[in-house]
């Protein structure tokens, strides 16, 4: 069918396009590490894709991951609401799913940035947004608690991220060519290990946050990297950090090529969204 071999296009750009900002990110963190060369992690995300303007048809090249990016949103978002891998109606399954509807909105405000980079327009500071929604929610009704919540999530996800590496789950989804299974799972599994610990202290800064009712403790991959460097040994574990995500960049690369995908039956996708 067109519109599966559509989607599945579109969902394979996005982890493509996921894989290019990780690895960038990966590379000027140990650049940082090795030679103090620029900024390195404490650019975070927009600021890795703003690394690409300077270069030869970098709006271009920002354009196309803005793209890439809305596609593993439109992928992510059947994955939470629509079950596309058929996930266990259990606990397990829902939580899983829970993560993927929020990495869709983490992934979106990232297509955004890249959009508005491409366009021109900046990318705001990533760490500037992270406070801001923290702010956000602390002004609701039961605020702290709410920034709470989003730092226990968040440091679900990151939990869930490393058992997978460390268990090898993710296998379960991926047809690896057996002459390089053994290198490339490696890589896999350091990959989502080192992404998944940095994701559980950026949950801990919401948490501290609510903790203190001050949403500038709030943080995101950037002030996850600096805590790593500040610890004993941070310079090594800084650097092992870098290179964990360039390898979760390898592995976003990995699942572009090899993860089965599966479009949403189309019935599902009507019966979700009624005004079709």
């Amino acid at each position: 069918m067109n519109h599966e071999r559509n989607f599945e296009t579109l969902a394979r750009a996005g982890y493509g396009a996921r894989g290019i900002v990780y690895g960038l990110l990966g590379a000027l963190t140990l650049a940082s590490a090795l030679w103090g060369i620029g900024q390195g992690g404490e650019q975070g995300s927009t600021g890795a894709m703003s690394t690409l303007l300077g270069q030869p048809f970098g709006q271009v090249m920002l354009g196309l991951i803005a793209l890439g990016l809305i596609g593993h949103v439109l992928w992510r978002l059947a994955q939470a609401l629509l079950n596309a891998d058929e996930r266990d109606h259990d606990a397990v399954g829902w939580a899983t799913r829970a993560g993927q509807l929020a990495s869709a909105i983490a992934n979106g405000a990232l297509a955004l940035a890249a959009a508005r980079l491409a366009l021109g327009m900046g990318g705001g500071e990533g760490g500037d947004n992270q406070e801001s929604l923290t702010a956000w929610l602390m002004s609701q009704p039961f605020g702290r608690w709410l920034v709470g919540l989003v730092g226990l999530v968040i440091i679900g996800v990151g939990v869930v991220q490393v058992y997978r590496g460390v268990s090898g789950k993710y296998r379960d989804w991926l047809d690896l060519p057996s002459a390089h299974a053994g290198l490339l799972h490696a890589i896999c599994a350091f990959g989502l290990s080192a992404r998944g610990v940095l994701f559980a202290v950026t949950g801990g800064f919401f948490i501290f946050a609510a903790l203190t009712v001050d949403p500038n403790q709030a943080g995101s991959l950037p002030e996850a990297l600096d805590w790593v460097h500040g610890l004993p040994f941070g310079a090594q574990l800084y650097g092992l950090a870098a290179l964990g995500l360039i390898a979760f960049g390898i592995y976003s690369g990995v699942e572009a090529r090899y993860r089965h995908v599966d479009a949403p039956d189309m019935g599902k996708v009507k019966r979700a969204m009624p005004a079709l």
